[in-house]
C-alpha cells in the first residue's frame, strides 16, 4: 500500500509539471543587471547614464522591461560604499529617488537600450552620493542592483562666455571666453577644459563633437556641408581628483558654411561684328558647379566694364544688339557658380570689335 501511494505521488507530480524538462528556478528568470552606470556633474545636477538589460539572468531575451528604479545614499568622502543588497524588490540602505516607467520615461531619456536621468534632488556641493539602478519586468521581478557608482558633487563652472562663430568653406571657426567663475560664486579652481556641442537644426539635440575635452578656447569644425546651417554651444569642464563637473551649455550660435571658391574663367572668347550686332562665343568653364556666364562690355575700350546680362546665361554664346555703327567695343566674360552667394570667376581674355 505504501509503495502504491508513492507511485501515485510521482504520477501526480509528472502531470502537474505541464511540460518536459527541468523547471527553471525563479531567480534565473529575473532581468539581468543594468550595466555601464556612469555619471557627470552638470550645473547643479548629476546626470546618470546606463544600459538597460535586454536579457534575463538565464540568457533568454527579455521583452517586457517596464520600470527602472534609481537608488541613492549619501556617504562620507573616502568611505567604502555600502553593499547594495536587494530585499523584497528594494535595495536595503538606499533611498529610491526615481521610478522610470518605460511607457512614459520623461523626464528621463531613453534611446535604444540607453537611459539617462538627471538627479536634482537635494544635492549639496562637496557631498558624495552612491547610486545603483535596478530593472523590473512586467510581472514585478527585479534585477540585481547594478554596480555601485560614487559621485562627488563639485561646484560646476558657469557657462563659457561670448561664443562666436565664423563660417568658411566647408568649415566653421569657433571662439569663446572662459567662464567667470563657479556656480556657487567661488572663483575658478582646478584644470578647465571644454566640450564643443553641435546640432544640425535649432530643434535637434546638441551632441559633443570633441571626443574629449579640449584646453583651447577655440575650435575649427571641418568637413561640413556648404549651405547647411549648424548650431553650436560649448560646455566648460572642471577637473579635480574627486571627479568632473560640467557647466550648462553656453548660449547657442549658428553658422552656415559656404562655397567660397569661384569657377575657372571662360576661355577663347571671340567677337564677330556685323551690321547692328556683335556676336560673342567662348569655351565653357570646366567646373561642374558652374551655373552660367556674365557678359561685360566697355566702350570705348579702356573705359570701365558694364554688365550686359541681368541674369547669368546658360549658353556660351551671346549677341550684343545694343551697338552703334562705327564704334569700337571691348568684351569679357565671367563664370558664376551655384553657391548660395554665387562666386564669380576671373575675366576671360578681352576681345574688341568695331561695328561696320
Amino acid at each position: 500500500m505504501r509503495r502504491l501511494l508513492l507511485l501515485a505521488l510521482v504520477a501526480l507530480t509528472a502531470v502537474g509539471c505541464g511540460k518536459k524538462g527541468p523547471p527553471v528556478a525563479p531567480e534565473r528568470r529575473v532581468p539581468a543587471a543594468v550595466s555601464g552606470l556612469a555619471a557627470t556633474v552638470e550645473g547643479s545636477a548629476i546626470i546618470l547614464r546606463w544600459q538597460n538589460p535586454t536579457t534575463r539572468a538565464d540568457g533568454t531575451r527579455m521583452r517586457d522591461l517596464t520600470v527602472l528604479r534609481v537608488y541613492r545614499r549619501e556617504e562620507p568622502p573616502g568611505a567604502l560604499p555600502k553593499p547594495a543588497i536587494l530585499s523584497w524588490g528594494k535595495v536595503v540602505g538606499y533611498d529610491e529617488v526615481a521610478a522610470i516607467r518605460l511607457t512614459e520615461p520623461a523626464p528621463a531619456k531613453v534611446e535604444g537600450s540607453q537611459t539617462s536621468w538627471a538627479d536634482r534632488t537635494a544635492l549639496a556641493t562637496g557631498r558624495r552620493y552612491v547610486y545603483v539602478v535596478t530593472a523590473v519586468d512586467g510581472v514585478g521581478r527585479s534585477s540585481p542592483p547594478s554596480e555601485r557608482l560614487a559621485v562627488t558633487v563639485l561646484a560646476a563652472p558657469l557657462p563659457p562666455q561670448r561664443l562666436a562663430a565664423a563660417a568658411g568653406e566647408n568649415e566653421v571657426g569657433l571662439e569663446w571666453e572662459p567662464p567667470p567663475g563657479l556656480v556657487d560664486g567661488s572663483p575658478l579652481a582646478g584644470a578647465l577644459a571644454y566640450l564643443v556641442l553641435r546640432a544640425p537644426s535649432a530643434e535637434a539635440e546638441m551632441k559633443a563633437i570633441t571626443p574629449t575635452p579640449i584646453s583651447e578656447t577655440g575650435f575649427r569644425d571641418r568637413g561640413l556641408q556648404n549651405d547647411q546651417t549648424y548650431y553650436y554651444s560649448v560646455r566648460a569642464v572642471r577637473s579635480e581628483p574627486a571627479g568632473l563637473a560640467q557647466s550648462q551649455p553656453s548660449l547657442t550660435v549658428a553658422a552656415t558654411p559656404m562655397d567660397l571658391t569661384p569657377p575657372g574663367a571662360p576661355a577663347n572668347l571671340v567677337a564677330v561684328p556685323s551690321a547692328g550686332a556683335v556676336r560673342l562665343a567662348w569655351s565653357p568653364s570646366a567646373e561642374e558647379d558652374t551655373a552660367g556666364y556674365q557678359v561685360y562690355r566697355a566702350s570705348p575700350p579702356g573705359q570701365p566694364y558694364v554688365r550686359l546680362t541681368p541674369v547669368p546665361l546658360t549658353t556660351t554664346v551671346f549677341t550684343d544688339r545694343g551697338v552703334e555703327p562705327g564704334r569700337t567695343y571691348s568684351y569679357v566674360v565671367t563664370a558664376v557658380d551655384r553657391a548660395r552667394r554665387p562666386n564669380e570667376s576671373a575675366r576671360s581674355n578681352e576681345v574688341t570689335a568695331t561695328v561696320p
